[in-house]
């Protein structure tokens, strides 16, 4: 399973507000969250409840983060951090080309030639530390992208009639 979120270094805090009033124990402790985990909350909320086509999205959107901060990262020099997104965008082009289904699209053979084709351009983009690699990563996606979300806007609208037809 690919994460689109990364773990939280910093773990819930837990305050107690007055241990000895047992019966009230509901009432007695209050979590204080980090930013960034009631963020990681959120996507999961998120991810949970997402569509198949939103789920897709949600990759590619995740899969173009991670090649940008690869960019940002090579252009500082990080090349450990530039790894760690080229490293996460090829677990993610390598989920999207496991889930396709050739017996359900003719076009799935072509899209995994193309994630074939990704997927080494992301490792030469690793390991050559070449940032014009990297760029091209992200012109080979963006449109994709923009495809699916395209998609599954369009398979939300012709579900929203029987949505509301069914109430």
């Amino acid at each position: 399973m690919v994460e689109l979120a990364a773990a939280d270094p910093h773990p819930a805090v837990v305050v107690v507000l007055n241990p000895h009033d047992s019966d009230r124990i509901g009432d007695t402790t209050m979590t204080i969250t980090s930013p960034e985990r009631a963020a990681q909350q959120y996507l999961a909320q998120q991810v949970a409840s997402a569509s198949p086509e939103r789920l897709l999205v949600m990759l590619y959107d995740r899969l173009l983060v991670d090649i940008d901060r690869a960019a940002a990262a090579q252009e500082a020099a990080d090349w450990g951090g530039a790894g760690t997104h080229l490293t996460h965008a090829q677990r993610i082009v390598a989920e999207l080309s496991a889930t396709l289904a050739d017996d359900v699209w003719d076009g799935a053979a072509d899209l995994r030639g193309i994630y074939t084709y990704l997927q080494g351009r992301l490792i030469t983009a690793n390991i050559a530390k070449d940032a014009a690699v990297t760029a091209e990563c992200r012109r080979l996606v963006a449109p994709l992208r923009d495809a699916w979300r395209s998609a599954a806007a369009e398979t939300s609208q012709l579900r929203a009639p029987q949505l509301s037809g069914t109430a």
